[in-house]
């Protein structure tokens, strides 16, 4: 299974091992990358089953006698297949025809073809009508009958208000008694055929709850079974199965979990005694509509299945730390209203969970009063506005709602696929809805029907002897990630920004992405005021 690299690879490994969720591709990983993308290449089947996307993986080892080599892995299954020949197996096999997983999904695949029977078959579908229909006649039927009942009513008191005659007046009681009595009976009859409609719908309903309760439960059950029986193991000898470690932290393990590249890679190596050196995730094939995804390009690992499950699986690793380098804040506006402060890359904005010092901390230490208005990534460099007192972040933070600040980008794009070139002077507007990506956060995607409206506008200033790009960004919105995903995405620009391997950027020193300038009304004098960073060109990045 262990793959040999090719004659002349340089074999110098890395001290550390990769951290998956922020990590630049070591060039053995980047090398090794190359390898399978020819080997998928040079299949057609291969190239086939992976042609429509799938996250696929490295690891680069050494077994026991030091000799260097690499495995290989894809996410999930290709092509309807768990095992393919040069690519590690999973870490429980749950395609076995004969194993509990198949037999127990064959049940509740019955179950759902049962669903499907009842809720989309011509009785069902008869009743639902007929329902309606009785409805309707019966309204229709008792309105007409309460209508001439009240003709007949106002007749019978006009008759009465001309005559004393008991037996007239008797009879017209009597009238009455058995326009009533009629109503009754018609409401009665109606009522009777709709019980019976009912009760067999209502049957047919009962079964179908009844099968999707037991469906529930069997799913919920398997899912639990299968977190059992998936036993991962980490670098000091511990093993445990997903479920234990997601308990752990009083977490369930969402669908999938166990099932991506980086955790295969890494149970394979522990159980064939091969030592982790180095490890990356890349993008094979097509390209999808949502997500960030771009073939040949690394992205970091997901996070809802593979945080706690690589926490666990990483222990007893020496993993690679990512220096920050803050650089200096400086403020470049101050009165007693607001501060504008040049944040450095790789500092947040504001206190974050993974506790980091932030800007508004070093602001509120230095200032007695400091209140944000709004925030930059913790990746981005670049103005941002803070307000002193109260007031006037009430105000700030209005201007903002109401898109009345106008701010102004700066950006180094890295190269693109051919097809996607731009060119010095164009100019356009980027229009994507986007939602967060909970199983892959802090990433955004594409999500047409659920996603918020993002739009944003942009010039190419110039194309470097490199192949990256020079470009200013006009934000008109200010979703999370927005300039980010409308550079990276194949619906919007198809260049991530140098540097952001959230989205799939070219390595580089820090994400080269800078707030250029910001205009907004002052909170106190309401005069229009425009602020501009000194770094106006992107090689002060």
């Amino acid at each position: 299974m262990i793959h040999r690299f090719s004659a002349g690879t340089e074999t110098s490994v890395p001290d550390t091992f990769t951290d998956p969720f922020r990590y630049a591709p070591h060039p053995l990983v980047q090398k090794a990358a190359d390898e399978v993308i020819r080997m998928i290449g040079s299949s057609s089947d291969l190239s086939a089953a992976f042609s429509e996307g799938k996250m696929t993986g490295v690891l680069v080892v050494s077994d026991t006698a030091g000799e260097i080599g690499y495995l290989a892995a894809f996410s999930g299954n290709v092509g309807g297949k768990s095992r393919i020949e040069g690519f590690v197996p999973p870490i429980y096999d749950l395609l076995s025809p004969d194993g509990h997983y198949k037999i127990r999904e064959s049940k509740i695949t019955a179950m759902n073809l049962r669903i499907e029977a009842l809720s989309s078959s011509g009785m069902y579908e008869t009743l639902k009508n007929e329902l309606i229909l009785c409805l309707q006649k019966r309204d229709e039927e008792t309105g007409l009958m309460k209508a001439r009942m009240a003709i007949s009513k106002r007749e019978r008191d006009d008759l009465r208000s001309q005559t004393d005659d008991r037996a007239v007046l008797s009879g017209l009681i009597r009238e009455s008694q058995h326009e009533k009595a009629e109503l009754r009976r018609l409401r009665l009859g109606w009522e009777e055929r709709i019980d019976s409609i009912k009760s067999d719908l209502m049957a047919m309903e009962d079964e179908i709850q009844s099968l999707k309760d037991k469906r529930a439960s069997m799913s919920d059950e398997l899912q639990k079974w299968i977190f059992s029986r998936y036993i991962v193991h980490n670098a000091l000898g511990e093993e445990k199965s997903i479920g234990e470690i997601f308990g752990d932290s009083g977490m369930i393990p969402p669908g999938g979990t166990g099932e991506c590249a980086a955790p295969k890679l890494l149970e394979y190596a522990y159980r064939t005694g091969l030592k982790p050196l180095a490890m990356g995730e890349f993008w094979y094939g097509a390209s999808p509509q949502t997500a960030v995804r771009t073939h040949g390009r690394f992205y970091p690992s997901c996070t809802s299945k593979c945080g706690p499950l690589l926490g666990f699986m990483l222990k007893g690793l020496p993993i690679e730390k990512t220096e920050e380098n803050h650089g200096r804040i400086r403020v470049i506006h101050e009165d007693e209203h607001i501060l504008a402060v040049m944040k450095p890359s790789g500092m947040p904005s504001v206190p974050g969970l993974d506790g980091k010092i932030s800007l508004l901390e070093i602001m509120k230490s230095r200032y007695d009063e400091v209140y944000p208005v709004h925030r930059l990534d913790m990746d981005t460099s670049g103005l941002i506005l803070f307000a002193r007192t109260m007031d006037a972040c009430i105000d700030l933070q209005k201007q903002f709602e109401a898109h009345e600040v106008e701010k102004a980008y700066i950006a180094r794009l890295s190269d693109a696929p051919e097809g996607m070139k731009l060119k010095p002077g164009d100019k356009g507007e980027i229009t994507l809805a986007l939602s967060p990506d909970y199983d892959e956060r802090p990433r955004q995607k594409v999500d047409r029907y659920q996603g918020k409206p993002s739009h944003t506008s942009y010039e190419v200033l110039s194309v470097n002897a490199d192949g990256t790009i020079d470009i200013i960004f006009h934000p008109r919105t200010g979703r999370t990630h927005q300039l980010r995903v409308h550079s990276a995405h194949i619906l919007g620009l198809g260049h991530p920004i140098l540097g952001d391997l959230l989205y799939g950027g070219t390595q580089a020193s820090r994400l080269h992405l800078h707030a250029s300038s910001i205009t907004f009304r002052h909170p106190s004098t309401s005069d229009i005021i425009t602020l501009e960073s000194r770094e106006k060109q992107v090689d002060g990045l």
